[in-house]
């Protein structure tokens, strides 16, 4: 699976970035999709998931401001970002696992990862 994200960029706090994640292969359905970031100097960390059946997670800091969707049509997903604040800045990105082999909660059978889009948020 090959994964390419989209949307990052600069903003102000309080401000809304729309994240996409483009997946190949035709067998993206099958796929649990999170989000990861990770900011200058810290690891890796998760943010939100959307299992195969549409089940979704997030870390407690982004919920009720961010929102993960998929279109299993366009092979892709989402993360929209609402209220974004300092403390989102980071490196964020796509991944996706298995959900023949790994249960959707937990971190562990993330083996596809994109490269990665920077979304910097000033105060």
């Amino acid at each position: 699976v090959l994964l390419v994200e989209s949307g990052g960029g600069l903003v102000q706090a309080g401000d809304s970035l729309r994240l996409s994640c483009a997946a190949s292969g035709r067998t993206f359905s099958s796929y649990h999709m999170g989000w990861f970031r990770q900011a200058p100097g810290k690891e890796r960390e998760f943010v939100a998931a959307i299992g195969s059946r549409m089940i979704t997670a997030y870390t407690d800091s982004v919920k009720g401001r961010f929102t993960i969707s998929r279109d299993n049509a366009k092979n892709t997903v989402y993360l929209q970002m609402n209220s974004l604040e300092p403390e989102d800045t980071a490196v964020y990105y796509c991944a996706a696992k298995s959900a023949t082999y790994y249960p959707f909660r937990g971190s562990a059978g993330y083996d596809y990862w994109g490269q990665g889009t920077q979304v910097t948020v000033s105060s």
